[in-house]
């Protein structure tokens, strides 16, 4: 079970992104392009390209098809680790500097078209990402579909995607994306009710009397693993990070939100006594 696990198109896929990134990165500092490519922003992108090692081709990677709590480690890195370390690096602009000048100019002329922003908008709006986010949680973790992406690899791999697209998407409009212009009080709410659904579903895992999962009951047997006390540390794994992460940053927002509240309305205040001995005068 201290295996890596050598899948081609997953190691494929690290390696050439790691190594695209690094060259162009390299380059864009050696151009004196600091400001368009933070120090912490190659940091971020390193830890997030960590996170997806762990997570995909390591022995965590094997051990999670015979326990059910490894198997959510695995997920909460690809969700909860790699998802928001990559968005905040922002990589597809290193990517994109890394094209040939015709095709970069091509690439930002198509994103600039108005089908593919209105596109790109609607689909990081912030009730959408909000949804796909929690939809594929749940959806998930229903048994029939759980089981058989433990069983089968195709299925298997197209859950890690949702994952970590469904992830990328929310930390995105989180991030960058439109939950500023709506106001720190929309991102507060999504933020809360995301970590509080989150959290119901590690408590359903946690304080089930019988385990969800049959695939993972006969296999940790095998492996003379209690299969109730391994589900219950899965919802544990799902309870406290998520819970914590997600009431952290509301936290975060909401204060936020109240400082934002104070800076206008000391402004309108300052604006009301400034315009006040004009319309005296």
């Amino acid at each position: 079970m201290s295996r890596w696990t050598f899948d081609p198109l997953v190691l494929a896929s690290l390696l050439l992104t790691g190594a695209l990134y690094v060259r162009w990165a390299t380059r864009l500092w050696r151009r004196g392009a600091q400001r368009a490519l933070r120090r912490w922003q190659i940091l971020s992108f390193a830890a997030g390209w960590l996170a997806l090692v762990l997570a995909l081709p390591s022995p965590i990677a094997a051990l999670s098809e015979v326990l059910f709590s490894v198997h959510m480690t695995q997920h909460e890195l690809l969700m909860v680790v790699a998802a928001p370390l990559l968005v905040l690096a922002r990589p597809l602009a290193v990517f994109v500097w890394a094209l040939l000048p015709v095709w970069r100019f091509r690439v930002g002329r198509w994103t600039r078209r108005p089908l593919v922003a209105k596109g790109w908008s609607a689909l990081t709006g912030p009730l959408t990402v909000w949804i796909l986010h929690g939809a594929a949680l749940w959806v998930w973790h229903l048994p029939t579909l759980y089981q058989a992406a433990v069983e089968h690899d195709g299925i298997h791999a197209l859950m890690h995607v949702c994952f970590l697209f469904s992830a990328a998407l929310f930390w995105w409009a989180l991030v960058h994306g439109r939950y500023g212009r709506l106001g720190y009080g929309i991102a507060v709410l999504y933020v809360f009710t995301t970590g509080i659904h989150s959290t119901v579903l590690g408590a359903l895992l946690t304080l089930a009397p019988r385990p969800w999962y049959a695939i993972y009951r006969d296999r940790a047997l095998l492996i003379h693993v209690d299969p109730l006390a391994d589900q219950q540390l899965a919802g544990l794994l799902m309870w406290v990070p998520f819970g914590t992460i997600f009431v952290v940053i509301g936290l975060a927002l909401f204060a936020a939100w109240l400082g934002e509240a104070e800076r206008r309305v000391v402004y309108t205040r300052a604006e009301q006594l400034h315009a006040g001995p004009r319309d005296v005068g």
